[in-house]
């Protein structure tokens, strides 16, 4: 379904609710540039780290695209989409049903959710949403919860140190948008619904997070202007 929330005057702050669960895929698609590329690059590379029966876990998993295309390549996988949202744990359900993939889906808060012993830990544009002072403690539960020589694959929105650059990073990426087919309206009327509920870090405020949690190493696998995927290593 053609994502069309914001052409009509929405008041409320931005949540997972089922309007939103119904245009997901449309929305991310038209919002995240490069979000096919870079998830299939995400796949390619993180790949390369997976065994036999390793447990996979998907924080926000939304739709459950990620895992879903995971599973096509590594069938092989026990893999776990957690979302707080139930409209979105629901859509997930009927999109792993519709293309065979086992997926076990757990409707949770984070913070409430035990997944221990796990080898990859994805985020994709999760830990935005995540208030900032309890956002440290998360990345801290995601290292625990990995096993040795596990990986934390994660995904953000970004903002610059530089207050000129940013604006150009905004500017581009609100271009994207456009040529995607949203109006300036659109644009405008999401923007406004995200203050305060989307709050993005720096690259570098990212990184030095990752690192104080215990990561041995991290690295930026993919950035498009004000967007950024990292991976990590316990």
């Amino acid at each position: 379904m053609k994502d069309a929330l914001f052409t009509k005057d929405i008041k409320a702050q931005f949540e997972f609710n089922q309007d939103v669960a119904d245009v997901f895929d449309d929305m991310i698609d038209r919002s995240v540039p490069f979000y096919k590329e870079n998830l299939n690059l995400s796949i390619d590379i993180i790949s390369n780290y997976l065994l036999p029966n390793d447990k996979v876990v998907d924080l926000g998993c939304s739709t459950a695209t990620f895992l879903i295309n995971l599973a096509n390549k590594q069938p092989d996988l026990q893999l776990i989409g957690i979302d707080s949202s139930q409209a979105m744990i629901q859509k997930a359900q009927q999109k792993a049903k519709a293309f065979g993939v086992d997926i076990t889906f757990w409707q949770q808060d984070f913070f409430d959710a035990t997944f221990t012993n796990t080898k990859l830990i994805v985020a994709n544009y999760t830990l935005q949403f995540v208030r900032p002072i309890k956002r440290e403690k998360l990345i801290q539960k995601i290292y625990n919860s990995l096993s040795d020589n596990g990986v934390f694959l994660m995904s953000e929105k970004l903002i610059s140190s530089d207050k000129r650059l940013n604006k150009i990073l905004i500017d581009e990426y609100y271009n994207y948008k456009k040529q995607k087919g949203y109006s300036q309206y659109e644009i405008a009327k999401k923007r406004e619904a995200l203050e305060n509920v989307l709050i993005p870090y720096t690259q570098s405020e990212n990184e030095e997070m990752l690192l104080n949690s215990g990561f041995r190493y991290v690295e930026v696998i993919f950035r498009w202007c004000n967007f950024a995927t990292f991976i990590a290593f316990k």
